[in-house]
């Protein structure tokens, strides 16, 4: 061999050079670190020829590195292959790695003297005594650069050419046969043995480096090799494959699951190819995934023996060609002659989709099925132009190719293939994925005697909704807002209902708004059953143990139904009501309003019936709900009245009021079913009601735009206005109670009595405070007291013309009546009873009313009290700087003064009258008139609300209103607001265009000026 090399470059220098370039590309191109790849892939192939396991011995030491494989000796033929390019002696070995007849090549680029031993025969003979096979059953071959250079050296023809190159010659191309102690020794149980002398410390570091990554990916690629040991200065590790069932191959104690595939090559994709390549047609792909949970073996990931994985395309042996898919792949994918990528063309197309398919059937074998199975789906974007074309194929078939699990049953689910095959699993497209708790999925997915699965096709518990890789299997998403919102639509008992809402309870509630909750409730089935299911938990009523919904279905109320009660429910708005929190709830409020047109099933008597057990189970004391008293009961003569218009039997009211006082007395079997006590509460009179009110606006009194329904509620509202005088905002009483029905009463002194005692005399007796918008408070008359002292109480007189008994010489004796027994002093005082003559004169129109008194020829004064009088009216006049007019005409500042009042309020421009003595004769008891001689409230004229309330409810709702039932009452004189609404706000924006000024009240805002009223730029 080597003379004929020898002859062929002294012939043609030029051939001389080609080997050399050829020999130094390999070695420091494509071939320059693929030496320990490529001594293991000869051993693959020695194995494979002899059909014996492959065993591969791999040691570093000393600099010096040597390979021993089991299998097939190295042969002439060998030998020859060995020292020529692109000339290799396995074309004809369909199941050999090696093909291209370079690889050899590799050991260049790290020695200047490789040799081989190999036993003569395929069965190595017994070792001797000393260890080492029979030196005459071993061969050897070796290359040494300085021979080979000495060689060249020699041909004249070859000088200039050795002298060009610095005399670097072909190292392989000259083969010398090795003898004695030349000849490395084979150790025993092997075939052949390569012994590499490391050319310097940058080659020792070479081979360390790349025996530190032999590990399971060899092992994957090189199947035939069952055993590996590497041996790095006594630092031994062993890499073994153990071949399994089902495509599992252990290494290093790792579980590798793989998926083959391989085929003949149709000849028309190797049109493009070599020779050599088109003799062997034959192609095969195989994809290898780490079966742990862990990353060991996982591509680019450290293995078990801590040799790292490369995350390339192994085509069979390690390329460039990068590949961050989480499988390895070991595919015949036709090389470039760098034999680095992968060379484009119909034949890596075929590969690209046969590569796949294989995956499409890794994924779908794979076991178990759990989330993980997500990370093996590739993403979008690949390493390289390979990787992101292999990724779209996969990604084109994933859709279709039934990977996901059931957790229910679906009709397009298929049943699994090989080991677990009784799995069913379903298409990606057929799948639906909920973001919510496992618990709730796991609910929606199981049916039950009322129905199937909710959500067919649902992903188990714990799959991630959101993980990109169900969006490139074509899972469609669902929201949980719009599972909540469909849920609406099922039919299931109560208790299904309540374990939803256990599923959900530590789900987010802002998706939760609109979630199904079942009312109590009739239905088809009965109560047990439950009755309509509605949208949203906001509103609805949770009865407590004190509470039973099916009595309370007159009043239309939506009590969940108890076996569905949870506390989410309460978290979303539902309110956990007592009778107190079921009596605030507006339905009630509604039932009771419109109790007097209610028709069956749920009339008056079944609303009266539900309200009473609720106010009975609240405890409530009379007069809390004032709304109550709309409640229609039931009285003794058979009619409905409000409640509020019926007395109990026993009630003291019963023997004060009028004859034509529109109450009536409850009924009986009422009265026995419930007691007094909730009777009471819920508005029938025991004794007179009390009208509360917080935080009352004077204004919309005075107005009329609050009502509290109180005979004459709003001249006490104007008075008061007149004395706190103009303000910047509407006055608000914080707190306001008020005696009902006063215009009703017919014995006067047994209703004082009666209202002497709790709890209406601190309606009489305690002040009143109003809140101004500075935050002053300013104490005014309360309105039963006001009432009280301008209608005649006491004997049929108004308490003003009484006084307080008083010591001997009272100045006041004579003009004032003593006030009549019974009474204690408080009241009296409450009442507006006189007490002394400087009292008297300290009081708003105190002067004028002393003057009227000495005018009444009624009334006889001493001469010595009547000196008193005039100087404590001169001292007053002194002090007031107001001139007292002649005593003769002593009536007409009473009069004046009442006109300037009433003209004041009217706005008229009418005069006083000439005669005094006729405007005495004309005056009632009141002193609000309008010159005619009638009085708005004498006892011609009813009440302008009260008196005919009871009739007009009765009639119904279409009946004229109160204030139309006596139409011969005199209109009351036009009023005037002190300041409107607009003045107000123009003067707190000082100057600033006029906005809304809203003060909020118990029952309404502040109004805005009606018609006729002064606006912004009149006077008030």
């Amino acid at each position: 061999m080597r003379e004929r090399v020898l002859r062929a470059w002294a012939e043609s220098p030029a051939r001389f050079r080609e080997d050399a370039n050829a020999e130094e590309d390999q070695a420091l191109g494509g071939y320059r670190d693929r030496v320990v790849i490529e001594l293991a892939q000869n051993a693959a192939d020695a194995a494979v020829r002899a059909g014996v396991p492959g065993r591969l011995r791999l040691e570093l030491r000393g600099g010096v590195l040597t390979a021993a494989n089991t299998g097939a000796p190295l042969d002439a033929a060998g030998v020859e292959a060995l020292s020529t390019l692109r000339a290799s002696a396995k074309r004809d070995d369909a199941g050999s790695v090696g093909r291209f007849g370079v690889g050899f090549a590799a050991v260049v680029s790290v020695t200047d003297h490789p040799a081989i031993a190999s036993v003569s025969t395929p069965e190595p003979e017994p070792a001797t005594a000393s260890g080492a096979a029979d030196a005459a059953g071993v061969v050897g071959v070796g290359w040494s650069v300085e021979a080979a250079r000495g060689l060249v050296a020699g041909i004249a023809s070859l000088a200039d050419e050795l002298a060009r190159r610095g005399g670097q010659v072909p190292l392989l191309r000259l083969p010398f046969a090795l003898a004695g102690a030349d000849t490395p020794g084979v150790p025993d149980g092997f075939a052949t043995v390569v012994r590499l002398p490391l050319r310097d410390e940058a080659a020792v570091a070479l081979v360390r480096a790349r025996l530190g990554e032999v590990g399971p990916a060899l092992m994957l690629a090189l199947p035939a090799l069952e055993r590996v040991e590497v041996d790095v200065e006594g630092d031994v590790r062993v890499l073994t494959a153990e071949q399994g069932p089902g495509g599992r191959v252990t290494i290093g104690g790792t579980v590798w699951r793989t998926a083959d595939a391989h085929g003949r090559t149709p000849p028309e994709l190797l049109a493009d190819r070599p020779v050599e390549e088109r003799a062997r047609p034959s192609w095969q792909v195989r994809w290898a995934l780490p079966e742990t949970p862990e990353t060991s073996g996982t591509p680019g990931a450290p293995d078990a023996a801590g040799a790292e994985v490369p995350r390339v395309v192994h085509a069979p042996t390690p390329s460039d060609e990068r590949l961050d898919l989480p499988a390895l792949l070991i595919a015949s994918f036709p090389l470039a002659p760098d034999r680095r990528h992968v060379a484009p063309g119909p034949l890596t197309d075929f590969l690209v989709e046969r590569a796949a398919e294989a995956y499409e059937r890794l994924l779908r074998d794979h076991r178990p099925v759990t989330p993980k199975l997500l990370d093996l789906v590739p993403g979008p974007v690949g390493a390289g132009e390979l990787d992101a074309r292999i990724r779209r194929a996969i990604l084109g078939r994933l859709p279709e190719t039934p990977l996901l699990p059931l957790a229910t049953g679906h009709e397009d689910a298929v049943e699994g293939d090989g080991e677990g095959a009784a799995e069913r699993r379903m298409r990606g497209r057929d799948a639906i994925v909920l973001d919510a708790p496992p618990a709730f999925v796991e609910l929606l997915a199981s049916g039950d005697d009322h129905g199937g699965a909710v959500l067919p096709g649902l992903l188990p518990p714990g799959w991630p909704a959101r993980h990109a890789a169900l969006g490139a299997l074509g899972v469609r998403r669902v929201e949980l807002a719009d599972v909540i919102d469909e849920l609406a639509a099922l039919d299931r008992e109560p208790a299904w209902w309540r374990r939803l809402y256990e599923a959900l309870s530590g789900a987010s509630t802002d998706s939760l708004g609109a979630l199904p909750v079942p009312l109590a409730g009739p239905s088809a089935d009965g109560w047990e059953r439950g009755g309509r299911v509605v949208r949203g938990p906001r509103g609805l009523l949770i009865a407590d143990d004190s509470l039973e919904p099916a009595a309370l279905e007159a009043l239309g109320l939506r009590f969940v139904h108890p076996e569905a009660v949870h506390p989410l429910l309460a978290r979303l708005g539902a309110v956990e009501a007592g009778a107190r929190a079921v009596l605030a709830d507006p339905a009630v409020r509604a039932a009771v309003e419109n109790s007097f047109d209610a028709e069956e099933p749920d009339g008056p008597e079944e609303i009266a019936e539900a309200v009473l057990g609720l106010v009975a189970a609240a405890g409530l004391d009379p007069g809390e709900e004032p709304w109550l008293a709309d409640l229609a009961l039931s009285a003794e003569d058979g009619d409905l009245y409000p409640a509020g218009e019926l007395l109990l039997p026993g009630s003291p009211l019963r023997e004060v009021m009028a004859a034509d006082a529109p109450f009536g007395v409850v009924a009986g079997p009422l009265l026995e079913r419930w007691g007094p006590e909730p009777l009471a509460a819920a508005g029938v009179l025991d004794g007179f009601a009390l009208a509360r009110g917080e935080d009352v606006n004077l204004m919309g009194v005075a107005d009329q735009a609050e009502s509290f329904d109180l005979d004459g509620e709003d001249r006490w509202a104007d008075e008061i206005l007149d004395r706190l005088g103009e303000q910047e905002l509407p006055p608000l009483m914080p707190e306001f109670q008020a005696v009902r029905d006063l215009e009703l009463v017919d014995d006067w002194p047994a209703a004082l009595r009666l209202l002497a005692g709790p709890p209406w005399r601190a309606a009489i007796t305690d002040p009143a405070h109003v809140t101004l918008y500075d935050g002053r408070r300013a104490t005014v008359p309360s309105y039963t007291a006001w009432w009280l002292r301008r209608h005649p109480v006491l004997d049929g007189r108004l308490p003003e013309e009484f006084r307080l008994p008083g010591p001997e010489g009272d100045p006041l004796a004579g003009l004032y009546d003593p006030a009549p027994d019974g009474l204690d002093e408080r009241l009296l005082l409450a009442l507006g009873v006189r007490t002394s003559l400087h009292d008297l004169l300290d009081r708003p129109g105190g002067v004028a009313e002393l003057l009227d008194r000495l005018g009444d020829p009624a009334r006889s004064v001493t001469r010595a009290q009547l000196g008193e009088l005039w100087t404590a009216l001169a001292d007053a006049s002194e002090t007031s700087g107001t001139p007292l007019a002649d005593p003769r005409t002593a009536c007409a500042p009473w009069s004046t003064a009442r006109w300037r009042w009433w003209t004041r309020r009217t706005r008229s421009s009418w005069t006083v009258p000439t005669s005094c003595r006729c405007w005495r004769a004309s005056r009632s008891s009141s002193p609000r008139t309008d010159g005619t001689g009638t009085s708005p409230t004498s006892s011609t004229c009813p009440s302008r609300a009260t008196r005919c309330r009871g009739r007009w409810r009765r009639a119904g709702r279409n009946a004229p209103s109160p204030r139309s039932c006596a139409p011969s009452c005199p209109p009351r004189p036009p009023r005037t607001r002190r300041t409107t609404a607009s003045s107000w706000t123009a003067r707190r924006s000082r100057g600033g265009p006029a906005t809304a000024v809203s003060t909020p009240t118990a029952r309404t805002a502040w109004h805005a000026p009606s018609p006729g009223r002064p606006t912004a730029g009149t006077t008030a």
